[in-house]
């Protein structure tokens, strides 16, 4: 058994209003797409046949897509965008296409998916799963690759917890995001300036649901904020710390527990000797430093009507 990727030319250039499906199907001759095959394609396209191509000011619909910033380096920015995905410029494209336009993601990826796996079963009365495309950079790694953000008729991770390896180690978090890896694969088919934004892949019918089935798609890989260890940028943490307004409280996660919070306030060089978040001692110079690292882990100083150095702290529900 082994993997096939067919990447192919002769889709022409999509605009909007286009019949998608009509145009990826008429590169993909019969044959080419059977039962359990995986259809890939880049959300460009997809954008595009859905009128998401827009004119003016890239920076303008960055902001436009923008949900909150997580890290700035001079004019990149990397933002948590409206579809809850962290990358680059909230996902804005101004590459191929016309000069002066943008063109934005799907509104709704794993619905465009779903539409073009019901178009292409009743065209060619096949089962396959659908993918949706984007390029995204990794945390701690050079380059880019293609993610999944959209899926349909797939299982888009696939967990090997309670499963038991070769050498009778039991597998407790292995879960492999395998919507990402065939999108990634799939790239390496279609080329950045191949102008094939589709491509087959076949070989993990073992991934493709029973029709009518769409599963739980891409979405479901996207981690709730908060939930991630890097919220923040190391800067923009810092930043938001500091500031302290209540709306930043959610991408530092859910509070820490009290021995957490002293272990934390010990490791910052305040209340080394505190045994408890109620009985934190400080110098007065330092207590601005303590409700910046209560900030970060979820708690909150509380006033106690006294002038001094003693201090309490409770959890805040972000």
């Amino acid at each position: 058994m082994g993997i096939v990727v067919t990447a192919p030319d002769g889709v022409p250039e999509i605009r909007p209003g286009d019949d998608l499906a009509a145009a990826l199907l008429a590169a993909l001759p019969t044959g080419d797409l059977a039962d359990g095959d995986i259809l890939v394609v880049t959300s460009k396209v997809v954008s595009k046949a859905e009128g998401r191509v827009e004119s003016g000011d890239r920076e303008a619909w960055i902001d436009a897509e923008t949900e909150r910033l997580v890290a700035r380096r001079g004019p990149t920015r990397i933002v948590r965008n409206r579809l809850g995905l962290t990358m680059a410029a909230a996902g804005v494209d101004a590459s191929n296409v016309e000069r002066g336009t943008v063109v934005l993601l799907p509104l709704d990826p794993d619905a465009s998916a779903r539409r073009l796996r019901t178009a292409v079963a009743e065209r060619r009365d096949v089962n396959v799963g659908v993918v949706v495309t984007d390029t995204a950079g990794r945390t701690w790694r050079e380059g880019q690759t293609d993610i999944a953000i959209g899926a349909a008729g797939l299982a888009v991770l696939e967990s090997f917890a309670g499963r038991v390896d070769a050498h009778g180690n039991e597998l407790a978090v292995t879960a492999p995001a395998v919507a990402d890896e065939i999108a990634s694969a799939v790239e390496l088919a279609q080329g950045k300036l191949g102008a094939r934004p589709c491509a087959v892949l076949r070989g993990r019918p073992d991934l493709v649901l029973a029709p009518g089935v769409d599963g739980p798609g891409a979405r479901s890989l996207i981690r709730p904020d908060g939930a991630d260890l890097f919220g923040y940028g190391a800067r923009e943490a810092v930043i938001q710390a500091v500031a302290a307004q209540p709306s930043a409280r959610t991408p530092f996660g859910a509070p820490v527990d009290a021995v957490d919070l002293v272990d934390a306030l010990a490791r910052a060089g305040i209340a080394a000797h505190a045994t408890a978040a109620d009985d934190v001692r400080t110098g007065p110079e330092r207590r601005a430093a303590a409700d910046i690292v209560a900030f970060a882990h979820g708690w909150e100083s509380v006033p106690t009507g006294e002038v001094g150095t003693d201090l309490r702290f409770r959890p805040v529900t972000p």
